[in-house]
């Protein structure tokens, strides 16, 4: 007698084992076992068609981004802003920072936390909920990215925003997109081009590469059936409930003067953390 092993590699990088007995009528016997098996780690016998994955890609978890996304008793939690509703004006206004972040914001917090427990998903880990969100029901998705999106949304926005970013981060730039402002044309052009409501994402791919990508609605690069998967770096939220008080139907304007808050600072961080 003999026992098997599946493997279930998540995204938070936990190995967990179940031990398998064959059934009694099971021809299989240890010589056939063992060709069909492999060796992973330090000498573990596994069987191949056992090994499967709860969470696809190689998205690297950084402790900075998952900094921001607190988990609190009562379930993820809004992290309060760093600045106040009206320093991000006259290029974000403060009424719809109000909004946005008081309404939009703590609805889709709230949401999510009442979707998870209706799910009886129970992990802390936001990356492993994304990672298996094609399985996940809808209030998951729309609710998590919601919630997770804004999140990283406020940080990528400062009073003391704008200009250039340097170090790594300008040096990644360049050799992906070939200048700074390339880049900032081909990430404009996403968010202004995406149909609808969505955001316009930089991305470190599954590959080490920069990339630019757009997703609808509240969907993101960490989730299982991205066109473009991999670590977030920075975000624009191009639903209207972003801009429309101020800009109304002009979003190319306020695309244009996000760029003068922009906080490069978290940006190279989360880069530079993520190839780390």
């Amino acid at each position: 007698m003999f026992r098997t092993f599946s493997v279930f590699i998540c995204s938070n990088h936990q190995i967990i084992i179940e031990l398998q007995t064959p059934q009694k009528n099971n021809s299989m016997n240890k010589r056939d076992f063992i060709k069909t098996s492999m060796v992973v780690g330090a000498g573990t016998l596994l069987s191949a068609p056992l090994i499967s994955s709860c969470a696809t890609g190689t998205v690297k978890s950084t402790a900075l981004l998952t900094s921001l996304v607190p988990y609190g008793a009562a379930g993820f939690e809004q992290q309060p802003l760093a600045y106040a509703f009206d320093a991000l004006a006259p290029n974000v206004d403060a009424q719809t920072m109000e909004l946005h972040y008081g309404k939009h914001h703590a609805g889709y917090t709230k949401k999510f936390n009442a979707a998870l427990e209706a799910a009886s998903i129970e992990t802390t880990d936001i990356h492993e909920i994304f990672a298996n969100i094609s399985s996940s029901p809808a209030g998951v998705r729309n609710n998590g990215g919601g919630y997770f999106n804004h999140a990283l949304y406020w940080n990528f926005m400062s009073p003391d925003g704008g200009g250039e970013p340097g170090g790594k981060l300008l040096t990644a730039i360049e050799k992906a997109f070939g200048s700074l402002d390339e880049f900032k044309q081909k990430f404009s052009t996403a968010a202004a081009t995406q149909f609808g409501s969505g955001w316009a994402w930089l991305v470190l791919d599954e590959e080490g590469t920069l990339q630019v990508s757009a997703t609808a609605n509240q969907d993101n690069p960490l989730m299982d059936d991205a066109e473009i998967k991999g670590t977030p770096l920075l975000n624009i939220d191009v639903w209207e409930h972003a801009y429309y008080l101020n800009y109304q139907n002009r979003r190319k304007e306020y695309i244009t003067n996000f760029w003068k808050v922009l906080n490069w600072d978290i940006v190279e961080k989360l880069y530079v953390e993520a190839i780390g």
